[in-house]
């Protein structure tokens, strides 16, 4: 089983060889380790080998680490958010990935203005179109970004997507071409004060494609923090 330090060391070069790729530089693309699957202690060895982006799905898995390290790191919520647990993340979590409606859009800007906060958030698109995932439909961001404008408190600065998983991992790049696509079409229609800069795609299955079509932060559990049984 390779170590920590191991693990890091190999993603990094394989990152390195996947922007090498495709023209990039290796610095436009951020490691976010998911550790929704690893022990607080784990954690804290993720955080202090040099990786200062932690991310997690669910805050009553997430609870007990923040509240241990979140004074630590650059924190990513990045599983589906119900609207009852925003008070729970907002101002911990520096990034939401999962923005996929209106209401949640709503109380997202509402717990900010109450803390005298702004909230950075990726919209969640479903590029795939499968039941099984959430995330508005493509065609439906143009109009979704009209109706939150006006919710200063809620800064879109990028988009998400997840990818079916696939047994060849060059089967998802069209996932991830898509919404590189989708987010310079919206950038042309000028939708947002500042450009939509931020493209969060690609897992410990498909990251290097994903880079390659343009991803910004790539959400790596497996390959880069490992998996312990029963966390």
């Amino acid at each position: 089983m390779a170590s920590l330090q191991e693990r890091i060391a190999t993603t990094r070069e394989r990152v390195a060889r996947a922007c090498a790729a495709s023209g990039r530089d290796s610095s436009e693309v951020k490691l976010i380790a998911v550790t929704k699957y690893v022990s607080l202690n784990t954690v804290a060895a993720v955080l202090e080998a040099g990786l200062e982006e932690i991310a997690e799905s669910r805050w009553q898995d997430a609870e007990p680490k923040w509240n241990a390290l979140g004074h630590k790191g650059i924190w990513h919520f990045i599983g589906h958010l119900q609207t009852n647990k925003v008070k729970d993340v907002i101002g911990k979590f520096q990034y939401i990935h999962s923005l996929d409606r209106l209401s949640l859009a709503r109380e997202l800007h509402k717990k900010a203005e109450a803390a005298g906060l702004e909230v950075k958030v990726f919209l969640q698109v479903n590029i795939s179109g499968e039941d099984t995932k959430f995330g508005l439909a493509p065609e439906a961001v143009e109009d979704f970004l009209r109706e939150i404008a006006p919710l200063d408190r809620v800064k879109v600065i990028g988009l998400m997507t997840m990818a079916p998983h696939e047994e060849d991992p060059e089967a998802t790049r069209p996932v991830f071409r898509g919404l590189r696509e989708l987010r310079d079409r919206l950038n042309l229609l000028g939708l947002t004060p500042e450009p939509i800069q931020e493209l969060s795609m690609g897992m410990s299955n498909d990251f290097e494609v994903a880079i390659q079509e343009g991803a910004t932060r790539v959400r790596l559990g497996t390959v880069l923090v490992g998996h312990e049984e029963g966390e």
